[in-house]
């Protein structure tokens, strides 16, 4: 046998293989004899039947059959052995004379080549990082949300200023048709507010979507619209309402602070408010860190400059999939995934340059963090490790969970490689203003 490679150009190649009778004969041989031990033909016994009429009735099959195993397998062990870096698969050429009675048979590849690149993080100030903070309002409009959800409830006949009123939104046009609660006060304007003042059980009120809550948030959570939805959402609502409710504050006092907090960290208002500060810019931070990779990586694709394989991966694309592609949807699909596809290379590129790395065991520690984690939404809050352990390997025998926790650890390494390497304009706002920045409302 003989492998070669010819390169077309810097992104393009073409690898050559030729197997002659020697490459694939023994194990014809050994399938025929074994064919011929096992063959039941009439007037033969079993195990004597001419091994020409054996040859004569699978010889060929069997040979195509050895031969393709050997052509995979050899392929393989060149592309490895050579460490080339390709793009989609090989793709074989189709050979018109090609002939199974030859002597040697010669199979083309042509295969798309990882372009060389560098990834250059020394620009300053042009990617921005936002540091979101949990302003006096935000804290004390939770301290306010926690004391109404501890709070006496009491049902009132009519729905006043201060009331909690639940009844269910509907739009046919829109398929909307969802229960909500929210209290008065969440209503934008006195205009809105007023509709609702003076209701009762059973009425029915015409509301419009534009401008109805203070935040679109409010309403998109009410409605269960998409984000994108939401923002020029502008249509006329019926809600009918269900039950009305006032609420008595509960007192800040050590009673609402132990069922806060059962080990006892909290003992006066002050305290609540930092526990209420601490928790709040975790969650941001999770988010802020999030919008940062995005942005950081949508400056790579932009400015990290290389050529791809495109012809070859628009020929590649047409048979990739169950179904095959017309040239125009396969083009259509490369110019989809190429952002994709280069981020995934500049990822791989940082990755192997920077030496970070993925193990089994911290996969398995961090799968064991988020364990934890939803555990202690059910009040487990010290699961054994044994537990612990046996949970996170089953979670991660399911292939699909296995890739999304680990897509999730690579990200959060990534963040942390991108924060230690590259100069941000770091801008500190409310968690308000970033949603409004973030979103581009």
């Amino acid at each position: 046998m003989n492998i070669t490679k010819e390169n077309v150009d810097a992104l393009n190649a073409v690898i050559k293989i030729d197997i002659v009778a020697d490459d694939y004969q023994a194990k014809v041989t050994e399938k025929l004899t074994d064919y011929r031990k096992k063959a039941n033909i009439p007037g033969f016994r079993k195990g004597q039947v001419p091994m020409g009429m054996i040859k004569k009735q699978y010889g060929k099959s069997i040979m195509i059959d050895e031969v393709n195993t050997l052509l995979q397998a050899s392929l393989n062990k060149f592309l490895q052995e050579e460490k080339l870096d390709i793009l989609g698969n090989p793709i074989p050429r189709i050979n018109e004379d090609f002939n199974w009675n030859a002597d040697t048979f010669t199979f083309e590849f042509e295969i798309g080549l990882a372009p060389e690149f560098k990834v250059d993080l020394s620009e300053k100030n042009k990617i921005k990082q936002y540091n979101i903070v949990a302003t006096e309002e935000l804290i004390n409009e939770e301290v306010k949300n926690i004391q109404t959800r501890y709070g006496k409830v009491s049902p009132i006949e009519e729905a006043t200023k201060d009331a909690n009123v639940t009844g269910t939104f509907v739009n046919e046009e829109k398929e909307i048709n969802k229960k909500g609660t929210f209290l008065v006060t969440d209503l934008e304007g006195k205009k809105n507010q007023n509709k609702i003042i003076g209701a009762k059980v059973g009425d029915v009120i015409e509301l419009e979507s534009k401008k109805l809550f203070e935040n679109d948030h409010k309403l998109q959570h009410i409605l269960g619209v998409s984000h994108d939805e939401i923002h020029d959402l502008d249509i006329k609502l019926t809600f009918t309402v269900e039950t009305i409710t006032e609420t008595e504050p509960a007192e800040l006092d050590q009673e609402l602070f132990d069922k806060l907090f059962a080990d006892g960290s909290v003992t006066t208002a002050t305290q609540l408010k930092d526990k209420i500060k601490e928790d709040a810019e975790k969650q941001f931070q999770q988010q802020a860190d999030q919008f940062l990779l995005t942005a950081v990586q949508e400056y790579l694709i932009e400015n990290t400059k290389f050529d791809l394989p495109a012809d070859f991966l628009k020929k590649w694309l047409k048979t990739a999939g169950e179904k095959e592609l017309t040239a125009e949807e396969a083009a259509a699909e490369f110019e989809k995934s190429e952002k994709g596809l280069r981020y995934q290379l500049i990822e791989g590129k940082l990755m192997k340059d920077n030496d970070i790395k993925l193990d089994y065991k911290e996969l398995v520690e961090y799968a064991k963090v988020f364990i934890r984690q939803q555990m202690a939404q059910f009040g487990n809050m010290n699961p054994e490790e044994k537990e612990l352990d046996e949970i996170a390997g089953r979670i991660l025998q399911n292939q699909e969970e296995a890739q999304k926790l680990q897509g999730q650890l690579i990200s959060q390494k990534l963040i942390t490689f991108f924060k230690e390497n590259i100069n941000f304009n770091t801008v500190e706002v409310s968690y308000e203003e970033f949603i409004k920045e973030a979103y581009k409302q």
